[in-house]
């Protein structure tokens, strides 16, 4: 009976239905400030393989809604699941490059498709 009543006493939190599709403290892309390390949440709009300085580089722009950003993998020529309309969480520092945020080489975790 008290582990009852404790479970109960819990609040409208325990309640609440978790979305393990939305992680937390993902900061707008509009928001980022140049070399703040930043976990932001997008799609990507569109994936390329640019060389920079002769070595492959597999290049996405990431789109949240609120601005872009470029992710940029160096040494890459592609990776599996990396392609447009995929959503990514990504985690890295923020750079600026040709007057736009970079993240190179982020940490990152791809969402399922369909994922809002």
């Amino acid at each position: 009976m008290f582990s009852r009543g404790a479970a109960g006493s819990a609040g409208p939190q325990a309640d609440e239905p978790r979305q393990p599709s939305e992680p937390t403290g993902c900061t707008p892309i509009a928001s980022c400030q140049d070399r703040q390390e930043v976990s932001v949440i997008g799609t990507l709009r569109a994936v390329t393989v640019r060389p920079r300085a002769g070595i492959p580089a597999l290049e996405a722009e990431l789109f949240d809604g609120s601005d872009s950003l470029d992710v940029v993998w160096l040494g890459r020529r592609s990776i599996t699941g990396i392609e447009p309309g995929r959503r990514l969480v990504a985690h890295g520092r923020i750079s600026h490059q040709r007057g736009r945020r970079v993240l190179f080489n982020p940490r990152y975790e791809l969402r399922p498709v369909g994922s809002e």
